[in-house]
């Protein structure tokens, strides 16, 4: 095994716990460099701090699997990881129906993200190290989950940074990609090949369930809605009525069909560019609650500020929007865009719309995306409830 010798203090993050060392922080190899191995990490005095997956073309030249020296980093290793993480989520869930099962370094399987939806996994090997052992992987995921089928959605450019092209398509079982699934007692449908992500957004999952305390008897507009996932919850939970927004008539029809699909006949959809809806004042005082869930406005940290001010003109225009008394739920996953950047987002939105606003509720991505408490990055989703005076 090729032994990694770290340049002189670099230990100390790695052993609190950060899940990955960059190229910079690399001394010199001992033994033969074979890229998406496991290699032992060492200090640069040689005492031993981790295992790892190695890939001398990333900027994260390691990717952490262990910090015990005694461990065998085998088949029998891997399955083990895989029970655990799927334990955690069991014992969430009753209704385990859909929802995250490995989420990668968070999970200690980096570059490994497995999704459930219904009998179908959809799967993400998103680092060098995991994708050569990919067979293994899915031999283990059909031995723990005996699912009907598994799909791979690995067509995500971070797999360019570690070497690998971009690929999907179904590696296990004959089915229909799109499968019918339950959340929150929502039935819907999901696009395992062509979907989000690797078919939809799971990370929000709670934080859906959560307008139950915000829509009743009300009237909501569901911005940037996808496929619908706010506004179907809205329905649930009693709204008067719901307008789901997007851009894409493709997303429209999939809201329009899962409203259909639950009986909700007071759902309608409006295929726009949100950001010229929200600006329109004729909109002012129709709504109760305001839902802002778009996509990612940045993925580096480049572009923050440009981000920042897309943040701020979509909160800024929906304060100005909702009805005396009304409740703006207000989100962002872009991990660059800090839970404190977004407060002072939202901070001087409100001191430009001249409202008066309330800080009612803070909250992350649902449970079945952890993070680690060293790997801020994964704490990635923020969700701010206001209510407008």
């Amino acid at each position: 095994m090729l032994n990694i010798i770290l340049n002189k203090n670099e230990e100390k993050e790695k052993l609190e716990g950060f899940p990955w060392i960059y190229n910079n922080e690399v001394n010199s190899f001992e033994g033969e460099i074979k890229n998406g191995e496991v290699v032992k990490v060492l200090t640069l005095d040689h005492k031993f701090v981790c295992y790892g997956f190695l890939n001398t073309s990333s900027k994260i030249m390691i990717r952490i699997l262990s910090y015990n020296e005694d461990d065998v980093i085998d088949t029998s290793f891997f399955e083990e990881r895989i029970k655990y993480a799927v334990s955690h989520r069991l014992n969430l869930f009753n209704d385990s129906n859909c929802c995250r099962l490995i989420f990668s370094e968070a999970d200690f399987l980096p570059g490994l993200i497995v999704d459930k939806y219904a009998d179908i996994l959809s799967v993400q090997f998103l680092a060098l190290g995991m994708d050569k052992i990919k067979k293994d992987i899915i031999d283990i995921l059909v031995k723990v989950l005996n699912p009907r089928g598994i799909y791979e959605r690995s067509d995500m450019p971070v797999r360019l940074k570690e070497g690998l092209e971009m690929i999907k398509g179904p590696v296990y079982g004959s089915f229909d990609p799109r499968v019918e699934v339950l959340e929150n007692g929502i039935k819907f449908y999901v696009d395992v090949e062509n979907g989000q992500k690797t078919g939809y957004f799971l990370d929000q999952k709670l934080n859906r369930d959560n307008v139950k305390y915000y829509v009743k008897d009300k009237d909501v507009l569901d911005a940037f809605s996808n496929v619908g996932g706010f506004a179907l919850n809205s329905c649930k939970y009693g709204a008067k009525s719901v307008v789901a927004c997007d851009i894409s008539q493709r997303a429209c029809d999939e809201i329009a069909l899962n409203a259909k699909l639950n009986g909700f006949s007071n759902l309608s959809t409006k295929c726009c560019d949100v950001f010229e809806l929200l600006r329109d004042q004729s909109l002012k005082d129709k709504f109760d609650v305001i839902v802002l869930d778009p996509p990612a406005f940045t993925k580096t940290k480049d572009t923050i500020k440009k981000a920042y001010k897309g943040y701020k003109e979509i909160n800024l225009q929906a304060m100005k929007l909702v009805k005396k008394g009304g409740y703006l739920l207000t989100y962002s996953c872009s991990q660059n865009m800090t839970i404190d950047l977004f407060m002072q987002m939202l901070k001087e939105a409100a001191i430009d719309s001249k409202r008066q606003i309330q800080f009612i509720d803070l909250r992350v991505q649902s449970i079945d995306h952890p993070a680690l408490l060293s790997g801020e990055e994964q704490l990635y989703l923020k969700c701010v409830v206001l209510r407008i005076n």
